[in-house]
């Protein structure tokens, strides 16, 4: 990563969680981020999608309050990076992700499709924002087809 920052690009990195892992070692996985000299400009929190045909496929789902406590957990140690809802919102209720914003979730990768899974519909992510009073901060016209779209009150 510092190489990356050296050469003038942000920085990304995070992780994905679900895949069996305890407290802890999701911890540690924010506490490495955290501890490096500077945080990530951006820190996605991927929540596993099981996919058919996979390894992981129709293993337990981890608790909802579980994912919530890693976000709040990222911001606390990370408050000037951005923390990304990334892969999983499909699966994830309205309802969980508003408590996700809450715990400092502050972007979202909006758009149809993830790099192999898919991505709620743009209409869905819109009338969400719109019904928690979330404004987006606004999307590069040239943006990839799945971009982060980060957002304030």
């Amino acid at each position: 990563l510092g190489h990356v920052r050296d050469a003038g690009m942000k920085t990304c990195c995070g992780g994905i969680v679900g895949m069996g892992e305890t407290r802890a070692q999701r911890a540690g996985l924010l506490q490495t981020l955290a501890n490096l000299p500077a945080h990530p400009d951006s820190v996605p929190i991927n929540r596993l999608v099981q996919v058919a045909g996979t390894p992981l496929h129709g293993t337990a789902e981890l608790d909802a309050f579980e994912f919530v406590r890693t976000i709040a957990v990222a911001r606390l140690l990370m408050p000037k990076s951005m923390v990304r809802l990334s892969a999983g919102r499909e699966t994830m209720s309205d309802e969980l992700q508003a408590l996700c914003f809450l715990a400092g979730a502050n972007s979202i990768f909006y758009g149809e499709k993830l790099l192999t899974t898919g991505n709620p519909e743009a209409e869905r992510d819109r009338a969400l924002l719109a019904k928690l009073g979330l404004v987006g901060l606004g999307v590069a016209e040239s943006a990839p087809a799945c971009s982060p779209v980060s957002f304030a009150e």
